[in-house]
């Protein structure tokens, strides 16, 4: 086929291709105006209105898409159309495109409303966007009222303290500092522990976005410091105290501390954004190991991060010769996992059954990884990717693995009678790839023991202050990341703690029931016994030695009703995506405003070093990097 068409042969082709645009148009337009409002929702300290939009605003995507087809099929009847026609749309839209803001998104929206009409035969590049076509590069926003992607300062010595002060308050934040000048000598003072007596260049240069990144309870000022060919990246977390007024929280610096900040395991931040690969360019500079669909992810916009996702992994495929395999550690009763040995993620399929304690069907289990999608992960449950009807080389696939799928999943898998080369799959979930934490537990010795143990505690507290019990708490069900941290990964079971009914295990009411091995009580449905996670949990003595020393307290019903009495009560627990060493809090004065209970989370998790590969950036240059490669977060 011809790239260019000789000839218009359908008069429809412009309106449908306008129609497309209009479409995309319509979602970014409701997308932004959400993701402007957080501003004024932080300001509030409307922290329920800010969990609320965040999760209302995964589900416009899917809302516009269903509009556009709907639109499509009603005014043009789209799926009759013959593709020559829809060949002729694509290259109509691309010119559509020239001089647009948001091309790369728009071309995903065009992929998602395409791919709902077409044929999967025709998911390549003549009809839908497998590869670019218009360029970001370059692109900013050019209207003086909202001004450029970011913005730069150029202090010297003696006025990088006030030029500090007025990156601060360039966010124009309509509520008072608590006091901002004590905030301010903080940061300074931690900018030049970085600094040092580094020679400032003539360069010298604080840049940061023009937007605050807005997350949970926090606001975050996102930049970096450059001084000759050399960069510092940051982050300033903005929050609230007791008295609803607003103070610095912490100074971040790295690109460490930035890939934990962004990490796949937190929550979409919302960013005003006009031109967001303006945004992704600037972060990519701070953060040169994470890859363009995850930052795209990050900021809320998923789809697009899900289409880069999609193109690299085609291009790991196209380079790679490995095969598919059934993932190792203990199977799932649930899913079936498998994996490349080559790539970082895993690939999960949900089973056709389930064994009779499992009761849960396929619609549930889709819900379970939906809630977890809207919800605040607090950095504890990984990030997954949903894609359907996709297409794999058949001989990739290691023969033990096309059994496996035969046997329990027969209904998502299918083969192309028109293409036997190809394999289908017809759902099935992505996520980034992870040690089991039971492995990692039968291999640690040492400290690194003692880390995973406190680690896993601190990730179920942390789940337990988002509203989120785990159901299933067993080691296998949870991961260590590069960096050492525990996160959550199987979703089947979860449920929120304010739906669950935590009880002390009844006293036997005679010798009978104390010897039996059975349960003699009642249990209700949503029924939790903290007291029966030591059994199960705890069976290994060093485990049990760390665990009851950091966090016996999660073998307490009460602790876990506490929660859900605060959870009810309306209190939004506060959620720090770095040490909590770094906090200023713990230079000021007790007493003082920002030393209150109130700004202090009850039942903290103990601070741990991080363990593993990780790159600092804070090496023999004062904290200045040029950057380093390797993987993400």
């Amino acid at each position: 086929m011809t790239m260019f068409p000789q000839q218009l042969t359908d008069p429809r082709v412009f309106d449908i291709a306008r129609a497309l645009l209009d479409g995309f148009d319509r979602h970014y337009k409701i997308f932004s105006e959400t993701s402007a409002d957080a501003k004024k929702r932080f300001e509030k300290a409307d922290w329920h209105g800010q969990q609320l939009a965040q999760r209302v605003r995964i589900e416009f995507y899917d809302l516009r898409v269903d509009e556009a087809v709907e639109r499509l099929e009603h005014d043009h009847e789209a799926s009759s159309l013959p593709m020559e026609v829809w060949h002729q749309i694509k290259l109509f839209y691309i010119g559509l495109l020239t001089g647009h803001k948001q091309p790369e998104l728009a071309e995903t929206f065009f992929n998602s409303v395409t791919i709902k009409i077409l044929h999967r035969k025709y998911y390549r590049n003549d009809f839908i966007f497998v590869r670019p076509a218009v360029s970001t590069e370059y692109i900013d926003d050019e209207d003086e009222a909202t001004g450029a992607t970011f913005r730069a300062y150029y202090p010297v010595r003696e006025t990088l303290r006030e030029m500090l002060k007025a990156v601060v308050q360039g966010y124009e934040l309509q509520q008072p500092f608590d006091d901002l000048d004590r905030d301010i000598d903080f940061v300074y003072e931690a900018l030049l522990e970085q600094v040092g007596n580094v020679r400032l260049r003539t360069n010298f240069q604080i840049q940061v976005l023009s937007s605050l990144f807005f997350r949970n309870k926090g606001a975050y000022i996102v930049g970096k410091v450059i001084n000759g060919f050399r960069s510092l990246p940051f982050a300033i977390p903005v929050l609230h105290n007791s008295k609803n007024r607003l103070y610095i929280d912490a100074a971040l610096f790295g690109e460490d501390d930035l890939l934990a900040l962004f990490s796949f395991a937190r929550a979409y931040f919302m960013v005003d954004m006009r031109v967001p690969s303006a945004y992704v360019q600037f972060l990519r500079t701070l953060m040169p190991r994470k890859p363009r669909g995850e930052i795209y992810s990050a900021i809320g916009l998923q789809k697009h991060g899900k289409n880069l996702f999609y193109r690299d992994f085609l291009f790991h495929l196209r380079h790679s010769s490995d095969k598919f395999r059934i993932a190792p550690g203990i199977k799932g009763m649930v899913m079936l996992v498998f994996d490349l040995p080559s790539y970082p993620f895993v690939f999960k399929v949900i089973k056709d059954y389930f064994p009779p304690q499992k009761e849960t069907t396929r619609e549930m289990i889709m819900g379970k990884y939906q809630l977890v999608k809207q919800h605040d992960r607090v950095g504890r449950m990984a990030d997954s990717l949903e894609f359907t009807n996709v297409a794999f080389p058949r001989h990739r696939f290691d023969e033990e693995l096309i059994a496996e799928l035969k046997k329990f999943s027969p209904s998502v898998m299918e083969e192309d009678d028109e293409d036997p080369s190809v394999l289908i799959l017809k759902h099935l979930y992505i996520e980034r790839r992870m040690v089991p934490l039971n492995i990692y537990i039968q291999e640690a010795q040492g400290e690194s023991l003692e880390h995973a143990v406190i680690e896993y505690g601190n990730a179920l507290k942390d789940l337990v202050a988002a509203n989120i019990f785990p159901g299933d708490m067993l080691w296998k069900n949870f991961g260590v990341t590069r960096n050492g941290k525990v996160v959550f990964y199987d979703y089947d079971e979860i449920e929120y703690i304010t739906d669950c009914n935590f009880r002390k295990v009844p006293e036997p009411r005679n010798e009978e029931e104390e010897m039996s091995g059975e349960v003699w009580y009642t249990v209700g449905k949503h029924d939790v016994f903290p007291e029966t996670f030591g059994p199960f949990l705890l069976g290994d003595p060093r485990v049990r030695a760390i665990f009851m020393q950091h966090h016996a307290d999660l073998l307490e019903p009460e602790y876990w009703q506490q929660h859900k009495e605060r959870i009810k009560a309306g209190y939004v627990h506060d959620v720090f995506p770095y040490d909590r060493g770094r906090r200023f809090v713990h230079k000021i004065q007790p007493g003082t405003s920002l030393a209150s209970p109130d700004d202090a989370p009850v039942d903290a998790p103990v601070d741990v070093q991080p363990l593993g590969a990780a790159v600092h950036d804070q090496g023999v240059l004062s904290g200045f990097s040029t950057g380093s490669a390797g993987s993400g977060d």
